[in-house]
């Protein structure tokens, strides 16, 4: 008789909890204060269109709750889904509101929160990157493990963390990147760049011959949780605080591309025109010139567009105005919950261009002071500046603040590691930089030398020290923003042999059991502490000089290998001198004059020598940043 009653009781239980359970709501809570006052509420679970009776809505609308006003309501061909949509009242205050859709005892209901935005927005969060920032890119998992404690989480798709494994997931989160804040000081960082922190609740893929997991977070399984092996949202949210009160920006990394293919989109998708399907599978061209070219066909801009990155990343059409709705809405949420200050734009050339703008725009109206940064591994400047704000002529235009700047990457590390040539070495420096015509403001592109998809540049100049130390005096006194990729400081070296994975190798003293830590002095070699130690000048005396930051840049045309440009202000002169020829070489300061005149003397920016201009000699390999002085 008591096993019988307890049967009852749990059954009566279930039955109640699964007629008065909380559906998915997408975006999870939303905010009063924004200037767009319109909200898409995705509302998902089990058949739950079915409990919405039809409601046939006044032209005035239908008030739903205290400053929300329900417009209409949308359902689709899945009926797990519907779409509110709602206007929020200028007058709103934030709260928890009930939600009552159907009759009481039948219908649907849930509870709803809105928050109010953010006062500090564009003053100490969201205040966007600039030519003042140095950025470092990182990937959370290969940085340093803060907590042990969540390597593994129950319930994920995934359950290891093995080090010994380089396609498995290591263990580094948020704890472990601000444990280590004092490091980047030191270094001259101003922004922390890390790759997708969103969760990738995923099996092992299978690339590259291999199993491999989603540690580089890539493929989002849902856009509105952070990944708990990483800290969750809790440990995101308390990550930016604490990275904005040290005096970091915070960049984050979208993907508006794709998903993972479990992602609950592509396993249950609230239409079948979410996702951009193909008979069989369908990669992209990779050719950006078709988004551009003249002559270019309306198949080929489909497969550019539409085609899937890889098999087990599904494309999303972001033609559909409720997924690009539910997009937009999350950058919006993800700014505002978190403060960011930044947006890096994953796969740009691949989305839809008119999405791209859209997005963008919101983000700019709601958030004026925020900077996005989209990546597009291109093939010419023209398709560099492309996809960002430009000069060109009757093409669609793009409306994002700055490009990762891929030419003048590949620019550089020609003018490093070749010779000389009419449109090689640092002569494809001198040319690709003449061409900054075709940018609105090429301050605001993101200079590199390398990142988490190239060899690392230490081991592709040879692991040569002057070659290297060149690199980085370009990338921190050109025009726009230099980021280095972590380990760089410290002679991280490898190639992509076989594969991504070997450029993705575990910061040596982020692990509690690391038998060196190269974040302290003592662990690391001599020439790895030089190499920490110049960029760390080098970075530091970059903040306070504006004609590096702000100013112009000359360059003068290379000779014989001897590389010359200048940046400058009103206030302050600083030359930059690279030598890849030959041969010992004096700067012809003859042809200098309006640079030079007034100034007798050179000071080298990281070592403090003064010496007069005329008795600078500079021997083959030879590079140095000089403030000029009267």
């Amino acid at each position: 008789m008591r096993k019988h009653f307890l049967l009852c009781f749990c059954s009566s239980f279930i039955l109640l909890v699964c007629l008065y359970a909380q559906p998915t709501l997408y975006p999870t809570n939303w905010f009063t204060g924004l200037k767009d006052n319109n909200l898409q509420l995705m509302v998902r679970g089990e058949g739950v269109a079915n409990k919405v009776p039809m409601i046939k809505m006044p032209a005035a609308g239908m008030q739903l709750a205290e400053g929300m006003t329900l417009k209409s309501i949308q359902r689709t061909d899945n009926p797990n889904y519907i779409f509110l949509n709602i206007v929020i009242s200028a007058a709103a205050k934030p709260g928890v509101r009930k939600i009552q859709l159907g009759p009481k005892d039948k219908g649907l209901q849930f509870n709803y929160e809105l928050v109010q935005k953010n006062k500090q927005n564009g003053k100490t969060r969201t205040q966007g990157v600039s030519a003042a920032d140095f950025v470092y890119l990182l990937m959370p998992d290969r940085f340093a493990n803060g907590d042990p404690g969540n390597d593994i989480i129950p319930g994920y798709r995934s359950n290891t963390s093995d080090r010994t494994n380089k396609y498995d997931r290591h263990g580094g989160d948020f704890k472990g990147i601000e444990k280590n804040f004092g490091y980047l000081k030191q270094l001259g960082i101003t922004t922390i760049w890390m790759t997708p922190i969103l969760e990738n609740n995923v099996t092992m893929m299978h690339e590259w011959g291999n199993n491999v997991a989603g540690y580089h977070g890539y493929w989002f399984t849902d856009h509105y949780e952070i990944d708990k092996r990483f800290g969750g949202n809790e440990g995101y949210k308390a990550f930016c605080d604490n990275a904005h009160q040290n005096g970091f920006k915070v960049i984050q990394d979208a993907v508006y591309n794709h998903i993972s293919k479990e992602h609950w989109i592509y396993l249950d998708p609230p239409a079948k025109d979410w996702i951009n399907n193909w008979p069989v599978f369908q990669g992209p061209n990779h050719r950006e010139e078709v988004l551009f070219d003249p002559y270019a066909s309306a198949y080929d801009k489909k497969v550019m567009l539409d085609g899937w990155f890889v098999d087990h990343l599904p494309d999303l059409n972001q033609r559909n105005p409720e997924l690009a709705k539910y997009l937009i809405q999350h950058a919006i949420w993800s700014t505002e919950t978190y403060g960011i200050d930044s947006w890096r734009v994953d796969t740009y050339k691949y989305c839809d261009e008119a999405f791209m703008n859209e997005v963008n725009k919101a983000l700019y109206r709601e958030f004026p002071n925020i900077t996005i940064l989209g990546e597009a591994w291109v093939n010419s400047v023209i398709g560099n500046a492309y996809f960002t704000q430009n000069n060109m002529g009757n093409i669609f235009k793009h409306n994002a603040n700055g490009i990762i700047d891929f030419q003048t990457c590949f620019a550089m590390l020609s003018g490093m590691n070749r010779a000389e040539g009419w449109m090689d070495g640092v002569n494809k420096l001198y040319t690709t930089l003449a061409q900054d015509i075709v940018y609105k403001n090429p301050m605001n592109n993101l200079l590199f030398l390398d990142n988490h998809d190239m060899d690392r540049v230490y081991s592709v100049v040879g692991e040569d020290w002057g070659k290297f130390k060149m690199g980085i005096n370009w990338l921190l006194t050109l025009r726009g923003i230099p980021q280095i990729y972590y380990g760089t400081e410290i002679l991280m070296k490898n190639f992509k042999n076989p594969n991504d994975a070997m450029v993705r190798e575990d910061f040596p003293g982020g692990w509690a059991d690391d038998k060196v830590n190269k974040f302290t002095a003592a662990g690391r070699t001599p020439k790895e502490d030089s190499a920490y130690t110049y960029m760390s000048k080098l970075a530091n005396f970059r903040k306070t000089a504006p004609a590096i930051t702000q100013g112009k840049l000359m360059q003068y045309i290379p000779s014989n290998g001897l590389y010359v440009y200048y940046r400058y202000t009103d206030r302050q002169s600083v030359v930059v001198l690279s030598h890849t020829g030959k041969e010992a070489a004096k700067p012809n300061w003859g042809n200098m004059q309006e640079r030079i005149a007034g100034f007798s003397k050179l000071k080298d920016v990281v070592t403090g020598k003064v010496i007069s201009l005329q008795d600078l000699t500079l021997q083959p390999g030879d590079s140095y940043v000089m403030e000029l002085l009267p």
